[in-house]
């Protein structure tokens, strides 16, 4: 943390900050009810014990991710967060490991892979086994927490990152294009897609990809991604740009068009949504504030963005009076009788 430059650790520092803020409204808290025979129900909240982060590091370093996957969990009252980053040259990252100590993480081992999935799931002699392991990956760390969920909690499977960007064609052409390389450059695998009713816009966001393209260094990987899985497609309307989004259910959506409040009432799948023309996907990767860990390759559909409430475990309250028991128990008797189950109906009855 001490040899980071000034400058970067006073950006991890407010992106921090803002992370942390956004975690705190997400984390829930135990409630109770009195209901008409007079029983209280309700339901608990605990942190886990002990989680694993799995932090990439194949290709390049992500203090981002650290900072994204540790906090939640710190703010949901986890005591022990166990970190897993891979150190191919041999060396760590300042960055990782600064964002590490800032973000609060307990331990950290140099192990990548599937192995450090297998590590923090099963134990060894030196690393401690997990609850759950939270975290994006490669394919093999992808593979290697579907092996383990069951012994584990996992967040989810990551797939490659994705973006879909709806324009009316009124945004700067140079812009759109940026933002579809920002997600271009993760790997070959990666999905870029622009939308628009505009073929002109479409034509000229073409061009402004072809000038700034050599712009990067990662110039390679980008080529690569936008060849294989990179798209620009035309639409009737702003209205059918949606049905194409929703079908795709993109990790990441821009609706950078006049008025976004608007569009996004037609969006049901997406699993970050940034309104307008001045908010690019890059804001929500390391400082916006909500988490960068979001669903990919169409589970937009049924899961959420990483946060607080992936280390947090709701328990069932179920406290009887006398009183309030005998009804429940005429009820539970008679359900458990159609269903043959003559010991569930008798330790009903004896309640009631």
């Amino acid at each position: 943390w001490k040899r980071l430059p000034d400058d970067l650790r006073a950006a991890l520092e407010t992106a921090a900050a803002r992370i942390r803020a956004y975690a705190r409204q997400q984390k829930l808290e135990g409630w109770e009810f009195t209901d008409e025979y007079g029983n209280r129900l309700g339901q608990k909240v605990t942190p886990m014990d002990r989680v694993g982060v799995y932090v990439p590091g194949g290709k390049a370093a992500y203090p981002s991710s650290v900072l994204m996957n540790v906090i939640p969990a710190k703010v949901a009252g986890v005591p022990e967060v166990i970190m897993a980053v891979p150190c191919p040259s041999g060396e760590l990252n300042d960055a990782v490991l600064g964002a590490a100590h800032l973000a609060g993480a307990d331990r950290v081992f140099s192990i990548g892979g599937a192995q450090a999935v297998a590590a923090l799931a099963y134990g060894t002699a030196t690393v401690p086994a997990v609850d759950k392991i939270v975290g994006p990956g490669n394919a093999y760390v992808a593979a290697a927490k579907r092996a383990v969920f069951g012994r584990v909690g996992i967040d989810s499977i990551a797939g490659p990152s994705e973006i879909v960007v709806i324009c009316d064609g009124l945004t700067d052409p140079r812009w759109i294009a940026m933002d579809l390389f920002s997600q271009a450059e993760h790997d070959e695998d990666a999905q870029s897609i622009l939308i628009s009713p505009d073929a002109a816009y479409l034509d000229a966001v073409a061009a402004a990809m072809d000038e700034r393209i050599e712009q990067l260094p990662r110039e390679k990987i980008v080529r690569a991604s936008l060849q294989a899985r990179g798209a620009l497609i035309l639409v009737r309307d702003l209205a059918q740009a949606a049905e194409v989004s929703n079908r795709i259910a993109p990790e990441h959506l821009e609706l950078s068009v006049e008025q976004p409040r608007e569009l996004l009432e037609l969006i049901r799948h997406a699993g970050a949504v940034f309104l307008g023309r001045h908010a690019p996907e890059a804001f929500g990767d390391y400082c916006a504030g909500p988490n960068h860990v979001l669903p990919t390759s169409r589970a937009a559909r049924f899961s959420n963005p990483l946060g607080v409430y992936e280390f947090q475990k709701r328990s069932s309250l179920i406290d009887c009076t006398p009183d309030g028991a005998r009804p429940l128990a005429a009820i539970a008797g008679r359900i458990a009788d159609a269903e043959g189950l003559q010991a569930h109906a008798a330790s009903a009855r004896d309640r009631g």
